[in-house]
């Protein structure tokens, strides 16, 4: 049985007198792939940005390797191994791809050769941002910026990699390699949590899946059990 990584417990966020999300549970285990489906504004950034730790919850706990993290600061939650590539990339763009992938690797700086370890690992994994190190990170395409905004979130070497939309507004070609690395990087031993739209693409990767709509988790199950429930193919793959 895989240890239990991560969990949420009975989470509420506010904002304001809004109710943003209410009592939200989500677990994950070591090495797990678990993805949050759900259509824009559900609540799936909310909950990323609560276990960041830039969103303070209002009630509930979140646990990290058995160890309260709530409350924590955003910058300590890195150095335990919980990272966030935002939606919408948030790149530096007059930055060169290399500058931005030392960025990435601050927590390590004092570690020069775990950051030459996390660029060699990173260029392996994408090789084009090895041709264009030296490039800025602006003047490249969108498919190759949001490699390099999963790059960057690798840097930090991180136990906990929390994905948030990184599809969108992608080719279909590019969805397709993006999962495949995406993938790639949980079967060499990263657990991932991974909020999507494209449901189809990323149930067809994860473990398993939790759907939340206004703020609420309505439905969880293995992936194969979420790609054959009728109302979710309906509601998030059309068929």
């Amino acid at each position: 049985m895989s240890q239990l990584k991560f969990k949420i417990t009975d989470m509420s966020v506010n904002y304001g007198p809004f109710t943003a999300l209410q009592g939200i549970n989500i677990d994950v285990k070591q090495s797990e792939l678990v993805v949050l489906l759900g259509a824009n504004g559900a609540g799936k950034s909310t909950i990323f940005r609560a276990i960041s730790g830039l969103n303070k919850p209002s009630k509930g706990e979140i646990k990290f390797s058995e160890k309260k993290v709530n409350g924590m600061s955003p910058d300590k939650l890195v150095k335990l191994g919980i990272v966030q590539c935002a939606e919408g990339r948030k790149l530096f763009p007059e930055m060169t791809i290399s500058e931005n992938l030392r960025m990435g690797g601050f927590v390590h700086r004092k570690n020069k050769k775990e950051l030459k370890t996390m660029m060699e690992h990173v260029y392996e994994l994408f090789p084009i941002l090895k041709d264009k190190k030296d490039d800025h990170a602006g003047s490249m395409s969108g498919g190759q910026q949001q490699m390099l905004a999963i790059g960057r979130a690798l840097m930090s070497r991180p136990k906990l990699l929390m994905l948030d939309e990184p599809s969108l507004g992608l080719a279909p070609l590019i969805v397709k390699q993006m999962f495949e690395i995406i993938q790639r990087i949980n079967k060499e031993g990263t657990t991932i949590l991974l909020a999507e739209q494209n449901a189809s693409a990323a149930l067809k990767i994860a473990d398993r899946g939790y759907v939340i709509e206004n703020g609420q988790i309505v439905v969880t199950g293995s992936s194969d059990q979420l790609l054959n429930n009728e109302e979710i193919r309906k509601a998030y793959i059309g068929a």
